[in-house]
């Protein structure tokens, strides 16, 4: 979409979160700045909360809120860490040389809780998809924690809460976010539909509320895939272009890159979908399956590539690092699938 993104144009505030009781938590925390844990489904809203408490806390959210996403974090190279300008202030060329990885993450996390915020009494450090934080680095960070309690609050999101040592979730208060139901998504995108200005039927909200199962950012930009190739929002227009939508496209080219030994474009596709559009590394290995199984590949390559699937399916469960282990799957592709 060459457009800005409608997930960003209509960022919610704090009082149009569509989950009465998340809004009525999130507020006490604005109110009373304690530590919190969001966990649900991916997809659920909880960075998009995450900005809004910011946004109400903050007079200056840009500086006082800091986002690190952990599938991403953690997956940086010792370079790619140094050089990112979130944190390459406080790393300098003598601790980047003489530093391990673990070092520089740890390093990073306790700078980044550490100096004073720009206005008001404290800032807001955010860990998103914390389910791929190692137990030794959740040590370390239950340490900066305690450190750094009052002039700092954290916000863990995760989609599984049990991965989350005791010492951590004692320290947060734990706010659930279920999927949205398809009244609430039809509600944000009829509110975005009258901002926009755009011819729109009941049915066709629905629709795509449907086709998103639950995934409020999915049916976000569903929407306006339809209104962006179609210029309303019916049921027939939603149909005719989220029908084949999905990361269908997105998976092949990736896939072509892996094979044809292109391993960094490999990978800048896999972080676009697990970073930038948000996809649990379940659901790219899901639609990496189903492209497989479309024809792509057969026989004893199809075999082999069901099999690492398979192991790749338990570390993710497991909750170490989706952009780890898919990479993995994708530098197997480019050395042949072999049974």
């Amino acid at each position: 979409m060459d457009a800005p993104l409608w997930t960003e144009r209509y960022a919610p505030d704090l009082e149009d979160l569509p989950q009465s009781e998340v809004r009525e938590y999130l507020q006490k925390a604005v109110d009373d700045p304690i530590n919190l844990v969001l966990h649900g489904p991916s997809g659920a809203g909880k960075t998009a909360a995450v900005r809004a408490l910011a946004r109400e806390a903050h007079e200056d959210p840009d500086n006082d809120l800091v986002e690190i996403n952990v599938a991403d974090f953690f997956g940086m190279t010792k370079k790619e860490i140094a050089s990112d300008p979130r944190f390459s202030s406080f790393i300098d060329s003598k601790r980047r040389r003489n530093s391990s990885k673990a070092d520089l993450i740890n390093h990073v996390l306790k700078e980044s809780a550490s100096y004073s915020p720009v206005s008001g009494t404290y800032k807001t450090v955010v860990l998103d998809n914390a389910e791929a934080i190692r137990e030794d680095f959740q040590q370390a960070l239950r340490r900066v924690m305690e450190r750094h309690h009052e002039a700092t609050q954290f916000i863990i999101t995760t989609r599984q809460p049990t991965k989350l040592i005791p010492p951590i979730k004692s320290r947060c208060f734990p706010v659930a976010m279920r999927a949205p139901t398809v009244s609430e998504i039809v509600g944000v995108l009829e509110q975005i539909a009258e901002a926009e200005d755009i011819e729109y039927e009941e049915k066709g909200l629905r629709f795509v509320a449907g086709y998103a199962s639950g995934d409020l950012r999915e049916a976000i930009l569903g929407a306006q895939t339809t209104v962006e190739k179609q210029g309303e929002l019916t049921q027939t227009a939603a149909f005719e272009i989220l029908q084949d939508v999905g990361i269908k496209a997105e998976i092949e080219e990736m896939l072509d890159d892996a094979e044809a030994g292109e391993f960094t474009d490999a990978r800048k596709k896999l972080d676009d979908l697990l970073v930038d559009e948000g996809f649990s590394g379940e659901e790219v290995l899901h639609e990496i399956l189903d492209v497989a199984n479309s024809g792509r590949y057969s026989g004893d390559e199809l075999a082999e590539l069901t099999r690492l699937a398979g192991e790749i399916d338990v570390d993710l469960a497991e909750g170490s690092s989706d952009r780890v282990h898919l990479g993995h799957l994708l530098a197997e592709l480019g050395e042949g699938v072999e049974a």
